[in-house]
């Protein structure tokens, strides 16, 4: 059925809501999936409408998800979902239907499998291109154990794309691992797919012929028809028979059609009669079975509650703020050149893509990849911009020391989704960058406090011959007047935001960071007003280098030092002003507020922000705590 409609009431799912285990599905006959998967993509669409999150990519694997569980005998058989944007099905079918609805809240399913939410979940995901690597691991244990079972990695081709899953896939060859890998092509990750393995696939498809299985396990080449669901953009730019998972040494069969279900219980069934590495692929349809999301993949890869209320905020978002930034400077420099990890549209560089388009590279999901690409193109004299969340340049963590920061390279970071990311939880949580970063000799960390502030770090980031970084949040900035104009920054230079109370002698100096500085000033603001006591606001901007000497001018008038970031404590922005104060032998009571070190479960921005103690109230209630304490000692 094609929906063209998401629906605000629950469907009536008469043969899904039988199914509250993968054993329940396997008692159905095989010419009932169709109807399972037929609810189960109705139920889908309501579920994701009630909660907002990622859909296109659940409802392109609704027919997969349906004849996986039904095949294989799960959860004793492992199922490992890469990226887990498409585990919704999963989730449905595995006893946590109704809970669907949760999904993402404070309190709720989490946006990811999850190995504590369910022994279903086998793997915790969230990043791409781990599953192969995880699912291998599995298979070698248990091998180890002498007790096999099947285990199946589900795999997109954009995660594909990522050195780490032919690594994986190599390794699996080499130990002739017992396997499956399935690969769901669907020509897209979040934008279009891109690169040669793309077109690969591509070949792959055009060459009108699929290699398939019979029940007794034996292949054979079988020509498939001409479907149409399925936009291949990419020519046929390689000999199809030439296949790259063959060649590695996969057993490998496919293309099959991935919305027939039938079909692919069918294959799973054969599949299994085999043993080591194996792959078979499917090509499926993002947004399958909602026309409107069929039409535009790329905006319905993830929605907002049907019945949520618009957005209060007129105040660009911050990627936004990059993306503007980013076409002005390439206006005035035709050095610049911009980089991304598959992260066009959520990065911001949507107007850059289309205006620049010989100075914008796209490398799909390869982090490490990003950053060393960069290293190149700084080492010919260009100076690239790397756009990536903080959460993915994890991922490249070594390429950032070793094959720039420790060249002195010039290139530029605009880290966005830094601090905390509401409900995508844990995963996407932007919480360590500044410890990670702030370690590397020649890195220059900078905070805005505000976009306008973000707009003119950017710029001055660029100027700065070497490594440098500016980390902003995820969302909204504050409302604030825009300059037009880009103006050089005087680095390592903080700025006094406010001296409240000032007659009363020494200060409480709140020295915050980025996104936390309106909320320290308001936070502030409120404890003055309550108490005769001096209060000093200072916006610290820069992370490394510290202002050391506005910390050295202030720390006579200070009775308490007080930190504040969107950040882990361990580490982090606090770390360093302590670490200053220590080698300067300012000896002053320190409070250093930010992320315990634990991991946030989902919730909304603003619940998370209150529950680490971070939000204005928050921050309110730790001084007041603190210099009661200081008092107490004092006296």
């Amino acid at each position: 059925m094609l929906y063209t409609e998401i629906p605000s009431h629950r469907p009536i799912t008469s043969l899904l809501d039988r199914i509250d285990h993968p054993q329940q599905l396997r008692l159905l006959e095989r010419n009932q999936l169709e109807q399972v998967a037929d609810e189960l993509r109705q139920f889908i669409l309501y579920a994701v409408g009630q909660s907002g999150g990622h859909f296109g990519a659940n409802l392109g694997v609704i027919e997969l998800t349906v004849a996986l569980h039904y095949s294989f005998n799960t959860p004793a058989d492992r199922l490992i979902w890469d990226v887990g944007h498409q585990a919704y099905p999963h989730k449905a079918l595995t006893g946590r239907r109704e809970q669907l609805v949760t999904i993402r809240a404070k309190d709720g399913l989490a946006a990811f499998p999850a190995r504590e939410e369910s022994e279903f979940d086998t793997f915790g995901v969230g990043h791409s291109s781990t599953a192969i690597s995880a699912g291998l691991g599995m298979a070698l244990a248990r091998r180890y154990q002498k007790d096999p079972c099947e285990v199946v990695a589900i795999i997109g081709d954009g995660a594909m794309t990522a050195g780490m899953a032919f690594e994986a896939m190599n390794d699996a060859v080499a130990h002739n691992a017992d396997l499956i890998v399935v690969l769901n092509d669907n020509d897209m990750s979040i934008s279009q797919s891109t690169g040669g393995f793309a077109k690969h696939l591509a070949a792959i498809w055009g060459k009108g012929e699929s290699i398939n299985i019979s029940d007794d396990g034996e292949a054979y080449v079988q020509p498939h028809p001409e479907w149409t669901y399925n936009s291949r953009l990419h020519s046929a730019a390689t000999d199809a028979a030439d296949n790259v998972f063959k060649a590695i040494g996969f057993d490998y069969f496919g293309p099959f059609d991935g919305h027939n279900v039938e079909q692919l219980a069918q294959v799973f069934e054969a599949v299994k009669k085999r043993k080591g590495p194996r792959l078979v692929h499917v090509y499926t349809k993002k947004g399958k079975g909602f026309a409107p999301a069929e039409a535009d993949q790329i905006k319905y890869h993830a929605i907002s509650k049907i019945n949520a209320a618009p957005a209060a905020s007129a105040a660009p978002k911050y990627s936004d703020v990059f993306g503007e930034w980013l076409c002005d400077e390439a206006a005035q420099d035709q050095r610049l050149l911009a980089i991304t990890p598959a992260m066009c549209e959520g990065s911001g560089m949507v107007k850059f893509a289309q205006t620049y388009p010989e100075r914008y590279f796209d490398v799909a999901i390869a982090e490490q990849h990003a950053v060393t690409l960069a290293a190149g193109m700084a080492c010919e004299g260009l100076k690239p911009v790397v756009a990536i969340y903080s959460t993915f340049l994890q991922r490249g963590y070594d390429q950032l020391i070793h094959d720039v920061a420790l060249q002195n390279l010039d290139v530029t970071f605009g880290i966005d989704r830094a601090g905390l990311v509401g409900e995508d939880g844990p995963t996407h949580a932007g919480a360590y960058d500044y410890a990670y970063m702030r370690t590397i000799p020649n890195m220059v960390i900078m905070a805005p406090k505000d976009e306008n502030e973000c707009r003119q770090m950017l710029h001055t980031a660029y100027l700065y011959k070497g490594p440098a970084a500016v980390r902003y949040p995820r969302g909204n900035g504050l409302g604030v007047a825009m300059q037009s104009q880009l103006t050089e920054m005087n680095i390592g230079e903080a700025e006094v935001l406010a001296e409240l109370n000032a007659e009363q002698g020494e200060f409480i100096s709140i020295l915050a960071f980025g996104s936390r500085v309106q909320q320290a000033l308001d936070a502030a603001k409120a404890f003055a007003q309550q108490h005769d006591i001096a209060v000093r606001v200072v916006n610290m901007r820069y992370v490394k280098p510290l202002d050391e000497a506005l910390l050295s001018q202030i720390a006579d008038s200070t009775a308490l030092f007080v930190t504040v970031e969107e950040h882990a404590v361990m580490g982090g922005a606090g770390s360093a002003v302590n670490e200053y104060l220590a080698k300067a032998g300012i000896v002053k009571p320190m409070l250093n507020l930010g992320l315990s070190d634990e991991f946030l479960h989902q919730a909304s921005h603003a619940q998370m922000l209150q529950l680490a103690g971070l939000d204005a109230q928050g921050i309110e209630k730790s001084v007041t705590h603190a210099w009661q304490k200081v008092i107490h000692i004092v006296s």
